[in-house]
């Protein structure tokens, strides 16, 4: 049991790191094409890549959605995180960016109210207002130096939430294989036809052009550490369990850390630090509460 639980912990953190270095070669390309449209090519790859194996292992039928509206739902959750997350990370360090966006468990327990009847308590709203307390420090720099694109990681957190919220809901509707079909299917069709209107929009970051072969080589090795990063977490948290694997999500924040500073020469300041320190207390908070009602309601 131990051992299971260690090798699922690794599985997860692998898994975590991996999103990191994804995050890392989508910097890479800022500049050289828009980002909207690697968004898109990312799921266009990974839904391909997905649809072969779903057919090798489920067969035909295994492509028709129970429920298509749900699907359609999640795939717009993603698309507006993958959208905001990969149009910041362009524009500013990959630590600030991915501080923000872990607001997100935040704004699942504030929507789980209205969104799945549940009942949000005392220790949740003082966790919410924590982290929100957390992004005001990392934004206010940001803000001041971006304007109105440094809010940019809030949208990601709150395209997050809704996938959690959108995935609750969907549980138990089809296969893991074929729920990251979905998924990546409708997100790919949502984001083909927004990078095209990012073009007509006329603004610079999102002009549209016949991408290098070197920025195709880099969205197919985003779209391989995406797909492997959810696999290993998956293994992860089916050895160890889901509350002992969420604490290592924010091996990603380390990571990503570690990555902007080696490879983007981008030093954290004191406001990223101070904020992320404050939004990964209220995760915990949240985390920690969750592991309380659950072994309650196991007496």
């Amino acid at each position: 049991m131990l051992r299971d639980e260690r090798l699922g912990l690794a599985a997860a953190i692998a898994g975590f790191a991996l999103f990191s270095l994804g995050d890392a070669v989508t910097k890479s390309v800022s500049g050289a094409w828009s980002p909207l449209a690697l968004a898109a090519l990312r799921f266009v790859i990974g839904a391909v890549f997905l649809g072969f194996l779903l057919a090798f292992r489920e067969g035909g039928r295994s492509f028709i959605p129970a429920h298509p509206f749900l699907q359609l739902a999640r795939g717009a959750s993603l698309a507006l995180a993958t959208v905001c997350f990969f149009s910041a990370v362009f524009i500013m360090p990959m630590a600030t960016a991915i501080s923000i966006a872990f607001v997100a468990p935040a704004f699942t327990a504030l929507l789980s109210g209205p969104l799945l009847g549940e009942k949000v308590r005392p220790v949740t709203w003082i966790a919410i207002a924590t982290a929100f307390a957390g992004v005001l420090v990392v934004l206010r720099p940001n803000v001041l130096a971006l304007g109105w694109s440094g809010l940019l990681p809030l949208g990601t957190a709150l395209g997050m939430s809704l996938l959690v919220i959108t995935n609750r809901a969907a549980a138990g509707k089809g296969s893991v294989l074929s729920m990251q079909f979905f998924v990546a299917v409708c997100t790919a069709a949502l984001l083909v036809p927004v990078s095209f209107i990012g073009d007509a929009s006329g603004i610079a970051m999102f002009t549209l052009s016949w991408p290098d072969w070197s920025v195709v080589l880099r969205t197919a090795v985003v779209a391989t550490t995406g797909t492997a990063g959810h696999a290993l977490i998956y293994y992860g948290t089916t050895k160890a369990g889901a509350a002992t694997v969420a604490p290592a999500t924010y091996v990603q924040l380390i990571t990503a850390t570690a990555l902007g500073w080696l490879v983007f020469e981008n030093v954290p300041d004191f406001a990223t630090i101070a904020g992320a320190m404050i939004i990964v207390a209220a995760g915990m908070i949240l985390w920690w509460e969750g592991r309380l009602l659950a072994s309650t309601r196991e007496r």
